[in-house]
């Protein structure tokens, strides 16, 4: 049976992570530098080198604060063959929402990508998986056919809890209604122990071939990985928040000069499976 692996880029900026909120106020964003772009294109570039059995293609959600700025990084995207989501508008935790700042704000993302690309948005992300079964219900009724917001491991603070064990999964993908899917990010169940291993931080402080090993045993259960990351993992130039935690800097900044690496080993590593866009896999499945 073949494997799949879905790559998908949360595509926000250096200033933007919910880690430094308390420390870059969204009226401060304007006049930050934005790197957002010169590190999507790497990821672009990547994608577009690696020599496996199928092009790679990856899913790309979309903060809509940025796709403001840049409309032609986000068809820059869609013109190479990947797949553009939504992230919301400003990376807000929809947890601390009210629904109907919920249903404005992934309307607005929505139509604004839309329009940029001239194609429709299907696929959703909540900023920080931050994600309950309301939330769920909300997304699906603002017309799009995935979300891809939960992460079962809940020994972090931030993400949310929506309750799967009713609805049918295939592979990857669990069916929450005849148009609706959810695609949680992957992680490793060991006994009754949810273990980290969808990307971002995990991916960059673990060992690879560790991370290998895990992913291995999930292309085992599911047939399919679901991976994530941010474009400004690959980047340690960016600006540092001096002012922030000790846990938050080591958390956002330790072996950002490893991670371009570490991706590269992991197509190698899995060239055998095909790399394709969640809307894609949901359609093979």
């Amino acid at each position: 049976m073949k494997n799949y692996i879905l790559l998908t880029i949360d595509v926000e900026d250096w200033f933007q992570v919910e880690n430094f909120k308390s420390y870059i106020p969204l009226s401060s964003w304007f006049s930050r530098e934005l790197r957002v772009e010169k590190n999507t294109n790497q990821i672009l570039d990547l994608l577009d080198s690696q020599k496996t059995l199928f092009p790679a293609r990856a899913t790309f959600f979309m903060l809509g604060w940025l796709a403001k700025r840049l409309p032609h990084l986000v068809y820059e995207i869609h013109k190479r063959g990947h797949e553009i989501a939504s992230h919301g508008y400003y990376h807000n935790l929809c947890i601390n929402e009210s629904d109907e700042k919920i249903k404005t704000d992934l309307t607005k993302t929505k139509n604004l990508l839309e329009d940029i690309i001239g194609q429709e948005v299907t696929g959703y992300r909540a900023p920080s998986f931050s994600i309950n079964d309301n939330v769920l219900k909300i997304i699906e009724n603002c017309g799009y056919i995935y979300d891809s917001s939960y992460n079962s491991f809940e020994m972090h603070g931030r993400y949310g809890h929506v309750n799967l064990s009713n609805y049918k999964r295939n592979g990857a993908a669990v069916k929450i209604s005849d148009n609706f899917f959810e695609l949680p990010v992957s992680n490793l169940k060991i006994k009754n122990h949810v273990i980290p291993w969808g990307g971002g931080g995990y991916f960059r402080l673990m060992p690879f071939f560790l991370f290998r090993k895990g992913i291995k045993a999930i292309l085992n259960r599911d047939n399919a990985y679901i991976f994530y990351m941010h474009p400004w993992e690959l980047d340690p130039k960016q600006p540092r928040v001096v002012q922030a935690s000790s846990g938050f800097k080591f958390r956002h900044y330790t072996n950002l000069d490893t991670t371009k690496e570490k991706l590269n080993a992991l197509f190698r590593s899995f060239k055998e499976c095909s790399f394709i866009t969640c809307h894609k896999y949901l359609n093979i499945k």
